[in-house]
């Protein structure tokens, strides 16, 4: 009945050190000390941003999991999708992940992964779709282009760092000139008629959608990407001050944006359908897919809303079926966690939470926080997994887990906080967050209810607040008595705008006295 605790010290970069040889009884106190170092630089890389929400302590642990299994799986600055499957790196998981990072005070991972991605982008300005240790992939998925520009645009957002976005600056030009030119080829006299009319001015297809692996597609994921990067392009060419280069990307970034809408109007009316499609061609249905036209795209308020919303109304209403068992069903992939950032920037907060309650009654196993790439609806079916845990998986529930307590609103260049938050979150101890980076500084607020009064308290600290101010989307009591810094204060649907920091808002119950 003994018990012994054998050390092992294993290098695991080429930086590590041998450990030294020591006299018997010293080797438990030279261990505890790398424990306690080991420790500290985890607690330090998992709590920069810090989210207490004792109703919804399962989301809050997830989320620092999934962010310590992201830093986790990188390769020196390579961020990959997983360990297992996957010894390279795509831009689009890239993207994607160092959008999580930011917002969790990690700028610079995701710069180094910029750094070191954007060198492989082809003499033609063409960006490579992944890149291993043999170099850059020649295969075209023309969402990449867009997406290198989005983040060099967001590493500078959140950091303000002038000197990197002036060396970006060329990867950023190159890859916009050859979105230019993809563009033109669908621009050409071979479509302006019949059948091939909406495939004018799009980027070609592509098999960057893996549900089109078999047969290239005019994918409106690519070109959501792409007015991503156009944007964005234009964003970092004012930015930067290079006035010609701004007017000439704001013609492409317009003339691309018009040949987009009227692709989708005559996609929808040549096939008979009441949504989004997916791709040009087919005319199929892939809400997780459309998302990417909230996000980063930013256009939710310029897409047709009768088909945005029937998009995913109708995703409810199969994600229902699915979830209560009314159609047969076998696996998913966890990539719709997006669908759960659409829902709460859609106002639907009850729906968001519902599907938050799905997912995460999905983890493998649920104790360790993670989701497979692929997940099945057996547990104990042996069968294909992907990786697990997935990097691109993970940032898509960061992402989405953040949106519920802020989000980014780029219609009226706001900032959104509290509009997934559920009622019973905000009793008791209620919610704080503290130091969510935003591109306008460190968020930090609490929200709590005390009986018929909802209080929110938004701190200063350096958060510079965004032309639309920070709108307040309560979960309970919307149009109720409100006062701002004891004002009263003017209800936007069901909204609430603060135009100074700090704030503090009161919201009365309808039948509570007003003071």
């Amino acid at each position: 009945h003994a018990r012994e605790t054998i050390a092992l010290s294993i290098p695991l970069d080429g930086d590590a050190k041998t450990p030294p040889m020591f006299a018997r009884n010293a080797v438990d106190g030279w261990v505890d000390a790398r424990l306690d170092e080991t420790a500290a630089t985890w607690t330090d890389a998992l709590n920069r941003v810090s989210i207490r929400a004792p109703k919804a302590q399962p989301i809050v642990d997830t989320l620092r999991t999934a962010l310590a299994d992201i830093l986790i799986s990188r390769d020196g600055p390579m961020l990959r999708p997983g360990t297992r499957s996957y010894a390279r790196s795509w831009i689009r998981d890239g993207a994607m992940m160092s959008d999580a990072l930011l917002r969790l005070d990690h700028a610079d991972v995701a710069r180094d992964y910029f750094d070191w991605y954007a060198p492989y982008q082809f003499a033609s300005g063409k960006v490579p779709c992944c890149v291993d240790r043999r170099g850059s992939d020649p295969v075209p998925e023309n969402d990449s282009h867009g997406e290198l520009i989005h983040l060099a645009n967001e590493i500078y957002r959140y950091t303000h760092d002038r000197a990197a976005l002036e060396a970006a600056w060329p990867h950023v030009d190159a890859a916009a000139r050859y979105m230019d030119t993809l563009r033109a080829s669908e621009r050409s006299v071979a479509n302006p008629s019949g059948d091939h009319l909406a495939f004018y001015g799009l980027m070609p297809a592509s098999i960057s959608h893996e549900g089109y692996s078999a047969k290239p597609m005019h994918s409106y994921w690519d070109d959501f990407w792409a007015l991503a990067g156009y944007k964005s392009a234009v964003d970092i060419a004012d930015a930067l001050g290079k006035r010609d280069d701004a007017t000439r990307l704001t013609k492409s970034r317009d003339e691309f944006r018009a040949d987009l809408y009227a692709s989708i109007e005559r996609s929808v009316a040549s096939h008979g359908i009441d949504y989004l499609p997916g791709s040009a061609e087919l005319g199929d249905f892939d809400a997780t897919s459309t998302t990417i036209a909230l996000w980063p795209a930013g256009e939710q308020a310029s897409l047709p809303q009768d088909l945005l919303h029937e998009t995913f109304d109708q995703y409810w209403q199969r994600f229902v079926a699915r979830r209560d068992g009314a159609i047969a069903w076998k696996d998913y992939t966890p990539y719709e966690w997006r669908t759960v950032s659409t829902f709460v920037r859609l106002g639907w907060r009850d729906r968001a939470q519902q599907a938050i309650d799905f997912f995460m009654h999905d983890r493998r196993p649920i104790e360790w926080n993670q989701w497979a790439e692929v997940v099945g609806r057996d547990p104990r079916e042996s069968r294909f997994v992907g990786d697990m845990p997935h990097g691109w998986v993970a940032s898509d529930f960061i992402r989405s887990a953040l949106d519920l307590f802020a989000y980014e609103r780029e219609s009226d260049e706001s900032l959104v906080i509290a509009a997934g938050i559920t009622a019973s979150w905000i009793d008791g101890d209620g919610v704080a967050i503290e130091h969510l980076r935003t591109p306008y500084g460190k968020l930090s607020y609490t929200l709590k209810r005390d009986g018929d009064t909802m209080r929110l308290d938004v701190a200063a600290e350096d958060m510079k607040l965004p032309k639309g101010g920070l709108v307040f989307a309560p979960p309970v009591w919307p149009g109720a008595s409100a006062r701002i810094d004891g004002k009263r204060a003017t209800w936007i649907g069901n909204e609430l705008r603060i135009r100074s920091l700090p704030a503090t808002v009161e919201i009365s119950a309808p039948d509570a006295p007003t003071r």
